[in-house]
């Protein structure tokens, strides 16, 4: 993986999205303001510590080895990892291991697996991820099996379960509304104690996300350049 990058590039990039972001929270008078994920999958970990030097504490990562990597090269500095890879049964002792926070669990089987894999930690903060517009080319439980899964999630003692994230549809105009409406909904009809949280938006649609109600926004391209 190499190395060489435009540092000030970099920085310029992400104080730009950083200050989007800021404006966005402030015009959507967001008291829990939307915190950003900087998405670092396929690049170095020199550029990880330049933005974490610059305030940056959240990372994302969706490559389990090259994040491993990372991750143990960068164990020096006191940074959160997301994991927003899809997860196979093969990778969740890793998983478990290695991250702060899970935003695509979306099986009963990947929570019980990941909650064994955690034992003597501290809770893995986790996410699920629900396939809002039904597309088969996504990952996601369907809004059908969300319930099972909630409650699945809420009896693993070594898992905090924290909210959901979706990847809506290009053509879908009102996802990240009705996945508001869903949080809302599962918040209403269980008692979720640490229910605090949606993934959702990126750099084309963080705007609208955050005025939908996003906690976090999953941010790369427009921060690291193009992979």
């Amino acid at each position: 993986m190499a190395t060489q990058f435009d540092k000030k590039k970099l920085i310029d990039n992400y104080k730009n999205i950083k200050n989007l972001l800021n404006t966005t929270n402030q015009t959507h008078k967001r008291g829990n303001a939307a915190r950003l994920i900087a998405v670092s999958k396929t690049k170095p970990a020199a550029m990880v510590a330049a933005l974490f030097a610059e305030g940056q504490v959240d990372f994302g990562e969706n490559y389990l080895q090259e994040a491993i990597t990372k991750i143990d090269e960068l164990s020096a500095l006191d940074i959160t990892w997301h994991y927003i890879g899809s997860i196979q049964r093969n990778k969740t002792r890793d998983i478990a291991k290695y991250f702060d926070w899970v935003h695509t669990l979306e099986r009963e089987v990947i929570a019980t697996r990941l909650n064994e894999q955690r034992e003597g930690m501290s809770p893995l903060q986790v996410l699920i991820q629900v396939n809002i517009d039904n597309e088969a080319s996504k990952s996601g439980c369907c809004i059908e099996q969300l319930p099972a899964l909630i409650e699945t999630v809420s009896a693993c003692q070594n898992l905090t379960l924290r909210g959901l994230m979706v990847l809506p549809s290009k053509e879908s105009g009102d996802a990240f509304m009705r996945t508001k409406a869903l949080f809302d909904e599962m918040a209403t009809r269980y008692v979720l104690p640490h229910w605090d949280s949606i993934s959702m938006g990126m750099s084309g649609d963080m705007d609208e996300a955050v005025a939908h109600g996003s906690t976090m926004v999953r941010i790369g391209t427009a921060i690291f350049g193009e992979r």
